[in-house]
């Protein structure tokens, strides 16, 4: 053979292992790429089937998280009478751990496989919410256990919500991203939809402790579907040139990347504040509605699921929204939207107590999808793969943290200032943070970014 051709076959052949090697990589890691099938980046994520068995498994697992969001304070307040403070620490204990697990969880999600990880933390909120009904029926009612169950379904919760965000790149390629956030918000929706009216009416019937078995067996379910996922999850890549070592120093890594990132740290300053707004609103709004406005929690629990159409409606409209106007200005209007719900709900005590209740989950629900869609996606696609997970910790830490410390704050306010007055500051926190939006960098940009460098 002519030792031209001889070398040009050579070549070929060479050629041919290094494109089937970098095909496999990139459909494994992410099952969209245009470059490999220019057909695949149009398919919806509805056609996509380990996708769809994470969106299964996560919107039963909400509408499960939904009823237990309305029966275990409600079950603070018209079981054991607790005051606006006791309530304020019940729902504090279920965002602390946050606080203090975040960056750990970081570095473990970046570490190891992240659908075990989420795995795990569905079976751990399993057996913790399936306590209560248990102690229940043996006559060991306290508030102690209540405060255990809350903290210990929010630890898991904290490992869960960063692999769950930080699976999601690996899952779908970084083009679906936006699309993949507002299918999993659409569910989030759903799930606020029928979540509240679900968790009512079990509380009219079996009472509210029985009534979070059913957040104990959606956990039960998120598990089974994650674990029928098909796609292999690729090893968690090293760090550059191996310079990072030790745990710390691995989340000292995390915190830089979101500090020293304009949007990152414009993003986490935001979610903190508003965070906050709502937490030390949200910490006597059910005592205002059961007490002030005298609401039975059927009447609670349906007026919030007739308001929550708007998740629906804010995840449907945000793709085109958001194209219209750009990423920064939604961001923008939608916090304007967020800070107004919480500013409505006094004028319950005017009339109609149970069409104000209605109004505000309707605005808060266009607020939030419109809202994390954007930021999740523009974090998603500006971070690194291998820094996601402490990207997403940094900032949960963060935001979550807030979240914690906020009702402890409203439940103080409330037993001193009144109810009224704390849901008040709440809004007008949360107006503080639609301002710290209005930088430059943020609300010039129409639309997500490239990946930062590693």
């Amino acid at each position: 053979m002519h030792p031209h051709l001889s070398y040009l076959l050579r070549e070929l052949r060479r050629k041919k292992r290094q494109y089937t090697t970098t095909h496999a990589i990139d459909y494994t890691q992410h099952d969209m790429q245009a470059h490999t099938d220019g057909n695949r980046t149009r398919r919806s994520l509805w056609r996509h089937p380990d996708f769809l068995r994470l969106w299964t498994g996560e919107t039963i697992s909400l509408f499960g998280t939904q009823v237990t969001v309305l029966a275990l304070p409600t079950l603070a307040i018209l079981t054991f009478h607790a005051d606006p403070f006791s309530v304020g620490v019940l729902v504090s204990l279920q965002w602390l751990p946050f606080l203090f697990l975040g960056p750990l969880a970081g570095v473990i999600v970046d570490r190891l496989p992240r659908r075990q990880i989420m795995i795990v933390a569905d079976l751990g909120r399993l057996v913790a919410l399936g306590s209560l009904p248990v102690a229940f029926a043996l006559g060991m009612r306290t508030m102690v256990h209540l405060y255990i169950i809350a903290a210990v379904v929010s630890s898991f919760t904290v490992f869960f919500d960063v692999s769950y965000q930080s699976y999601l790149p690996v899952l779908v390629n970084r083009t679906a991203l936006a699309e993949g956030n507002a299918k999993l918000t659409l569910g989030k929706g759903a799930a606020q939809i029928g979540g509240p009216a679900l968790g009512g009416l079990l509380m009219q019937w079996v009472g509210a402790a029985t009534a979070i078995t059913a957040n104990a067996c959606s956990y039960l379910a998120s598990a089974l579907f994650l674990v029928s996922i098909r796609e292999w999850e690729p090893e968690p890549a090293p760090s550059p040139q191996g310079r990072i070592r030790g745990v710390f120093a691995e989340m000292r890594e995390g915190i830089e990347m979101v500090f020293h990132h304009p949007l990152l740290r414009t993003i986490a300053l935001v979610n903190t504040v508003q965070n906050f707004g709502t937490s030390v609103a949200e910490a006597v709004v059910l005592i205002f509605a059961y007490r002030s406005l005298h609401l039975s929690p059927g009447l609670v629990g349906t007026a919030m699921a007739v308001g929550s159409v708007g998740f629906v409606l804010g995840a449907l409209v945000t793709s085109p929204v958001t194209r219209k106007l750009g990423v920064g200005p939604t961001l923008g209007i939608s916090s304007m939207v967020g800070a107004l719900s919480y500013l409505v709900i006094p004028l319950g005590l005017f009339g109609m107590p149970a069409l104000v209740v209605a109004l505000w989950r309707l605005l808060f629900g266009l607020h939030i999808p419109t809202y994390d869609i954007n930021q999740v996606s523009l974090r998603q696609a500006i971070t690194p793969d291998r820094l996601h997970g402490r990207m997403n910790a940094t900032i949960r830490t963060i935001s979550y943290g807030a979240l914690g410390v906020g009702p402890l704050v409203g439940g103080f306010l409330g037993t001193q200032l009144g109810l009224v007055p704390t849901i008040v500051l709440g809004g007008i926190i949360y107006v503080v943070a639609t301002l710290l939006i209005l930088t430059k960098s943020m609300i010039s940009l129409k639309e997500h970014l490239a990946p930062a460098a590693p």
